[in-house]
């Protein structure tokens, strides 16, 4: 071999990738800071590397989808090449230097270990090498919209084939060549299956051609390996680099918390930016965020207000950010990046790499607000927040706490936000409830039950405090949840009791439509109310998903820390314990729809379904495809439930979220759609009215149907009950 020359690949591309990779760093330090880490925690140590373990080594999201099967199983294919392969790479480079190396004979093909490790390394290249035909094949064939398309990702798929192949090569010409130098013949093995094939076929071949087929696979190999790793960093598989501390530093929080947004007040006073309006306004874990994404458009595909036509692509509003940070590098960073600002504009035509981009995206080379002048405003207001985007995501890319700060900026540093959305503001800061209805009707759903349902004044020892949520005080349909719940309650012998008007909104609608400081005036009032009653000794339920995510996730940094529970997940230990017995049959087939923020959310998707299947008669029906942490948003969340939904982009015909909802819901052939949140409730009752099916379908919550069967006072499951 060559150690001149591989000493000059080594330098040429070492130097050039360390210098590339320094590039990226700097811009991604750019970005606001953002504490992540507290390393003084072993055990937040070991819960950061089973997160490396669980979605980078065991590709968990890439193998669990059966939408995506084959893509899957071609990458996880690709990927074990890789990781197979690298120490192949090592001994290749250092033969460079010392022509016999093989780890002190470790990996001789004359040992076991090295012909075990011979045979893996050939079956994962062949692997890569097919899971990479099956890329090209959708590039040029099928093409599915959610990808995207140009002529980088054919290069790299080349590169990989051929990489694969060079490898053969050097195994057989090695081969070829060790024979005729020996006067041995060239024999199969079962630990290089292929490149010993290679061998056979280079058998007859002469000296001269056998040397260069040997140095043609070493050489492509070994340089293309380190060739190959300089591309990266300017393409979206600069994932390969930034994938492991990408999911190594994702938040250990629950996913239903976002990030808190600390001094509001004085950021306001200050005149600081509350949200993210620049791209220099994201943190360095956004922008790792943004080098992380693989243009899979999983997150597209998966998206209700994408899937319903609206301008909203997480995967291009994720690009178009990344791409604009490309574009500033020089001015952000200053010397190292882009030599001189540039003022040119182009618009979203120069995106068509990344698969046709919705109208709504632009391309600026000057520092710009990213709301307005480089994405339109559109885009970030029809996020319903349901998280089925980061869900998908196969490398845990955040999306929704981008969103929801760039609302926030929209709305507190610009006071720019959809009209619609000021009457619920102004609701919640005058009544507490976006319905912009009295306090003192709160508590009043509870008037004829046949049993009292205690305030929490008169009974601070309650063990139960029931946080009935806005909706069920002041929505007539979720009134009729609320009566149900509080009676199998009663008839289990819950002690429960309820805040009446002492409770407020819990804040969910102002936060995610960016009204920061609505949101922090609701919890600061709520958590003094609910300390006051000694709540964190108490179990909370409660049936709305939003007020159980924000009471469970987001209170604590305003003092209130709360075991809080669903009503489906109380009704199932209720059943469980036998002090609820359903005894009446329910004879219908029942589709039941996971609340996002219950669901994807908070991970409750067995407790609802345990607790239809334990009445009697039940047939639980499930969405094709589109069920439990894959279920389509009903389209309320995100605050959307307060405002009309944007417009489609150009070229769809529009289509609401809860009407494709609805429609899924409807193909199960199911008599009742279950719910277990208000919002959604409202929100699919609204679908089955446009789809003139309220008739023949009823939309129940869970605890109505059980209430069914538990009580012999029920009111019957027919469509008058809906009326």
């Amino acid at each position: 071999m060559n150690p001149i020359a591989m000493t000059l690949v080594f330098v040429f591309f070492g130097g050039a990738l360390a210098w590339s990779l320094a590039r990226r760093y700097r811009l991604m330090m750019a970005g606001a800071p953002e504490p992540r880490f507290s390393i003084d925690s072993v055990s937040q140590i070991a819960d950061r590397a089973g997160l490396v373990v669980k979605y980078v080594l065991g590709q968990e999201k890439m193998r669990t989808n059966p939408r995506y099967l084959l893509a899957g199983f071609a990458h996880i294919g690709i990927f074990l090449a890789f990781q197979v392969l690298l120490l192949n790479s090592v001994m290749l480079w250092i033969r460079g230097f010392d022509a016999s190396f093989d780890f002190w004979g470790l990996l001789s093909t004359d040992s076991p270990i090295g012909q075990l490790y011979s045979v893996a390394k050939e079956l994962a290249a062949a692997a890569a090498i097919l899971g990479a035909l099956y890329f090209v094949y959708l590039r040029v064939g099928p093409k599915p919209r959610r990808m995207s398309f140009g002529l980088e990702g054919l290069i790299i798929l080349f590169i990989i084939i051929t990489m694969m192949i060079a490898d053969y090569l050097y195994v057989g010409g090695t081969l070829a060549r060790e024979a005729a130098t020996s006067g041995r013949a060239v024999e199969w093995t079962w630990y290089e299956p292929i490149g010993s094939l290679v061998g056979l076929a280079f058998a007859s071949a002469g000296g001269g051609t056998t040397s260069f087929v040997q140095h043609l696979g070493f050489w492509y190999h070994a340089v293309w390996v380190l060739a190959f790793a300089n591309l990266l960093p300017y393409s979206k598989h600069f994932h390969i680099f930034s994938v492991v501390p990408n999911v190594f530093a994702a938040p250990l929080d629950p996913k239903g918390k976002l990030p808190d947004v600390e001094d509001i007040e004085g950021k306001l006073e200050r005149e600081e930016p509350t949200g993210i309006r620049r791209a220099t306004d994201l943190s360095w874990k956004h922008i790792l965020d943004l080098y992380t994404c693989t243009e899979c458009g999983r997150c597209s595909d998966n998206c209700p207000a994408y899937t319903t036509g609206k301008q909203l692509s997480p995967k291009h509003l994720t690009l178009a950010i990344r791409d604009h940070l490309y574009d500033t590098e020089g001015q952000v960073i200053g010397t190292g990046g882009v030599d001189s600002p540039r003022a040119e504009t182009r618009d979203e035509a120069d995106l068509h790499v990344h698969g046709d981009p919705p109208n709504g995206y632009r391309r600026k080379l000057e520092p710009v607000e990213l709301i307005g002048d480089l994405i339109d405003p559109e885009v970030v207001w029809a996020c319903t927040t349901c998280r089925a985007c980061e869900e998908q995501c196969p490398v845990n890319i955040s999306y929704v706490d981008k969103i929801v700060a760039m609302r926030r900026s929209e709305y507190m540093d610009k006071s720019e936000f959809p009209h619609d959305l000021e009457k619920m503001f102004n609701a919640l800061d005058v009544n507490g409830n976006p319905w912009n209805l009295p306090a003192m009707d709160r508590g009043k759903w509870a008037e004829g039950l046949g049993f009292d349902v205690p305030l929490v004044s008169d009974r601070p020892d309650a063990e139960v405090l029931y946080w009935v949520g806005c909706a069920a005080n002041y929505d007539d349909q979720a009134k009729k949840v609320a009566r149900s719940f509080a009676s199998l309650m009663n008839r289990a012998g819950v002690d429960f009791a309820i805040l009446g008007s002492e409770a407020t909104c819990t804040g969910d609608p102002a936060r995610r439509a960016g009204n920061e400081f609505t949101f922090q005036a609701l919890a600061e009032a709520n958590v003094e109310t609910l300390n006051g009653y000694g709540a964190s000794d108490k179990t909370v339920v409660t049936a709305c998903p939003h007020c159980f995510n924000t009471l469970a996730n987001e209170y604590a940094p305003f003092g209130g820390k709360y075991k809080v529970v669903h009503h489906t997940e109380m009704l199932r230990d209720l059943l469980d314990e036998g002090r609820l017995v359903p005894q009446g049959r329910v004879d219908k087939k029942v589709a039941y729809h996971d609340s996002c923020y219950l669901g994807r959310y908070n991970e409750v998707y067995d407790a609802p379904r345990d607790v239809l299947d334990a009445i009697p008669g039940v047939r639980l029906e499930e969405v094709d495809y589109w069920n439990r942490e894959r279920g389509l948003c009903c389209g309320a969340g995100g605050a959307q439930m307060w405002k009309e939904d944007e417009p489609p982009r150009e070229g769809e015909q529009p289509q609401r979220v809860n009407t494709k909802r609805t429609l899924q819901l409807l193909d199960t052939g199911a008599d009742v759609v279950a719910t277990g949140c208000p919002f959604c409730m409202t929100m699919v009752t609204d679908g089955l009215k446009a789809e003139e099916a309220e008739a023949r379908v009823l939309q129940l919550d869970v605890a109505q149907i059980l209430e069914q069967s538990v009580l012999a006072n029920a009111p019957a499951l027919a469509a008058e009950d809906e009326e």
